[in-house]
């Protein structure tokens, strides 16, 4: 194998800079050319053995400090750190970071550093405006639009009512949409949950799960036949951005999707029978567990509520990509979950519920039911989803719930909302230390972290 050349101009002018001499000296003292030395420190010529040696014999340099990986390590950050959206339109090419990297470290290091503070910044503000329940960031649209979910706590009033009213009914969804000048049609091609709309025909995958093909369509009959309805709800909302106005309509006509595949009463009615067993019900209603555990996070009708959940999902990072509470527990609004939250662990046991008693730093316990879901996608070669739900209640309701039956309810596991914004002192698991606290580091003693947290 080819011995790989060895460009380090930048670690050359480091050098020459730090032994203050001109290039013409330098050049003598390594026994080459200037116009050689000035075409090396330049990366127009690789370092050659003699040169190394020379570096060695005349000014004691340690030939180790010549790491090739040092420049790839630095376009990997600095490629990671311009995947920002701020950099959206600037990004610029791979060659150029890697001329950065050999020719300019320096200022390459300094920009990953003022990115690095920019970010941190931007969180830390962010987490105190989620502490502190202030407005002082002007949320993203989808931002957005969760939050006008989560302040509804999840139930929007006219769009569940005409959706049981539909399912009532009993009108057929292909029917309906006919009427309409939508014509359905199944298509074998491979794709996660496929659906395309095109004029007056929609496309579904046939590839699909039966309950995600009729959550669909479901979909799709809000949009045809409620859409005045939809339209009027957002009024209401005033959101800040059309961007924002069209994603609360898509989770409008699902929300009327997941309500008319289970109705409220009956839903209501059936969850409190088999006391909220996600898989009976799954089954009852036609629909998969995790449209099941969505739907009993909505069910807060004025004097007709049931069991207070909230309903998350994690993707396999921890990132959380759909919350909703209608509990005391908040879900941190940027970053993951609490490592020690059982709904990370599901990735870990396929198809089977994980139970656990956990208390958050305010002193609220929590009874939690997590589980991993799995979408395949149809062929060999399709992208299989993975990713795990959580749902649960304050303990005060656990008995209404068949997982809750035969456990230890005098051990709850401590878990908190994100690590920046936690006030546990003795967390095993925190990665990052809380924003207001402040901190002390002892080089003599060494515990779980590499500092005390002040109380």
């Amino acid at each position: 194998m080819a011995q790989q050349k060895l460009y380090a101009g930048a670690k050359l002018r480091d050098i020459r800079t730090g032994a203050g001499l001109t290039q013409r000296s330098f050049a003598a003292r390594l026994g080459v050319s200037l116009p050689y030395l000035n075409q090396m420190e330049n990366n127009h010529r690789p370092v050659s053995t003699g040169v190394v040696l020379a570096l060695a014999r005349e000014f004691g340099f340690n030939v180790t400090e010549f790491s090739t990986g040092e420049p790839e390590r630095i376009v990997s950050d600095m490629r990671e750190a311009l995947a920002d959206p701020l950099f959206a339109d600037h990004a610029p090419a791979l060659a150029d970071l890697r001329l950065v990297a050999s020719n300019a470290p320096g200022l390459a290091r300094a920009f990953l550093e003022l990115h690095s503070a920019y970010r941190q910044g931007h969180e830390r503000l962010a987490a105190m405006d989620e502490a502190q329940g202030r407005d002082g960031l002007r949320p993203s649209p989808w931002e957005e639009v969760r939050d006008f979910f989560h302040y509804c706590d999840n139930y929007i009033d006219a769009v569940d009512r005409a959706a049981e009213r539909f399912a009532a009914d009993g009108a057929d969804t292909v029917a309906t949409l006919a009427a309409c000048g939508i014509r359905v049609e199944l298509s074998e091609e491979p794709g996660q949950d496929l659906y395309l709309r095109d004029g007056s025909r929609l496309l579904l995958s046939a590839r699909a799960a039966p309950a995600t093909r009729r959550f669909q369509l479901l979909h799709q009959v809000a949009l045809a036949t409620r859409n005045d309805l939809l339209e009027a709800t957002l009024d209401l909302a005033r959101f800040q951005s059309a961007t924002a106005r069209a994603i609360a309509k898509i989770g409008l006509a699902n929300y009327f999707a997941g309500a008319a595949l289970m109705p409220y009463r009956a839903f209501l009615a059936a969850a409190r029978e088999t006391r909220h067993d996600l898989e009976l019900l799954a089954d009852r209603f036609d629909a998969s567990v995790e449209q099941v555990a969505h739907r009993l996070s909505t069910l807060q009708r004025a004097g007709e509520k049931g069991v207070p959940f909230f309903f998350v999902r994690v993707d396999q990072a921890g990132t959380i990509t759909k919350r909703h509470s209608a509990t005391r527990l908040q879900f941190a609004r940027f970053g993951g979950a609490c490592p020690l939250w059982n709904v990370h662990r599901a990735f870990e046991t396929p198809g089977q519920f994980l139970r656990q008693f956990a208390e958050t730093p305010d002193g609220v316990r929590y009874f939690c039911l997590a589980r991993e879901v799995s979408k395949p996608g149809g062929s060999f070669n399709a992208p299989v989803r993975r990713y795990a739900i959580g749902l649960g209640c304050e303990v005060q309701h656990a008995d209404a719930l068949v997982y809750a039956d035969d456990m230890n309810m005098r051990r709850f596991e401590p878990i908190g909302i994100s690590c920046r914004i936690c006030e546990r002192r003795d967390c095993h698991q925190r990665s990052v230390p809380p924003l207001e606290r402040r901190l002390r580091v002892n080089p003599d003693r060494r515990g779980l972290l590499p500092y005390e947290i002040d109380g």
